[in-house]
């Protein structure tokens, strides 16, 4: 299964955090560095790639929010937010050095130890880069134990490409990166369309040897999980990160329930064969 680091206390427990930096990443989306307090007990916070945070603002509600990385210079956490709703809105407008609370982390993350010894391909579409990112990371931190590792990531404007300034970097460790636009700007040269293009050509392939990790757009993944499958990488290592309405983290409040599962609880990393008969039942 997928990596499951528990709440460090009661899932209902917030820690305190401070906003110590935002990095404007794209119109409408911010990466907030967040410091978060030590526990009582002085055990160490720690977050699996691809968990989430409930990210917590009294008088105005939370929002999950998936952990995009870890400043250990500064020990600070990242989250990239969209901002899309009244819990987003005020996050917005905070600024530098505002309180916060954060409960967490929660979910199970990405398998990276299952997928130590093969290739591995991390799909992305938009800002679903944010909880790969991690996992980008991880990977690269631990290159001699993989084969060849490749990102595909989409957006919609080459503007809303995430993280452009670490890609240099990321190639420079190991990684190939192939990128794609809905539609060009002036000065793109880079491709043109959908990233299911991109798994189809990917080349070389090994299907026996690969695991592929996907996040973005729902339906995105459901055409990339074709794709792949199409050209033989078993279902058994195609995992998707999904996004549901997590309000309470826990598995109690039902609202993210997709079939037998709930995704703040049994993801939001799934494996696709597991998840898949539920993604194809309408409005679900």
């Amino acid at each position: 299964m997928s990596t499951l680091i528990p709440p460090s206390q009661s899932p209902w427990l917030a820690h305190r955090a401070t906003v110590k930096e935002i990095t404007p990443e794209y119109y409408g989306v911010n990466t907030y560095h967040l410091r978060i307090e030590p526990l009582p007990d002085q055990r160490t916070y720690d977050v699996a790639p691809g968990q989430f945070n409930m990210l917590y603002l009294p008088g105005v509600g939370e929002a999950a929010i998936s952990v995009s990385g870890r400043n250990h210079d500064d020990d600070t956490w990242s989250h990239t937010v969209r901002t899309a709703g009244g819990v987003t809105r005020t996050l917005e407008q905070l600024g530098q050095g505002a309180p916060l609370a954060v409960r967490g982390p929660f979910g199970r993350g990405w398998p990276m130890e299952a997928a130590v010894g093969r290739d591995l391909v991390f799909v992305a579409g938009g800002i679903g880069l944010a909880p790969l990112r991690p996992a980008v990371a991880w990977a690269l931190a631990h290159r001699s134990q993989f084969g060849r590792i490749t990102l595909i990531y989409g957006a919609r404007l080459p503007g809303a490409l995430l993280y452009a300034r670490e890609y240099d970097a990321w190639q420079q460790q190991g990684l190939q990166l192939q990128s794609t636009v809905d539609r060009a700007e002036s000065g793109w040269l880079g491709n043109v369309g959908v990233v299911t293009l991109l798994v189809d050509r990917l080349r070389p392939l090994n299907p026996q040897q690969t695991t592929l990790f996907a996040c973005g757009p729902e339906i995105m993944m459901r055409f990339v999980a074709n794709s792949a499958l199409a050209r033989g990488i078993p279902a058994e290592r195609l995992w998707l990160s999904l996004e549901r309405n997590m309000q309470c983290a826990a598995g109690f409040c039902g609202h993210c329930q997709l079939g037998p599962a709930f995704v703040c609880r049994d993801g939001p990393v799934m494996r696709h064969d597991y998840i898949a008969p539920y993604l194809e039942v309408e409005a679900l």
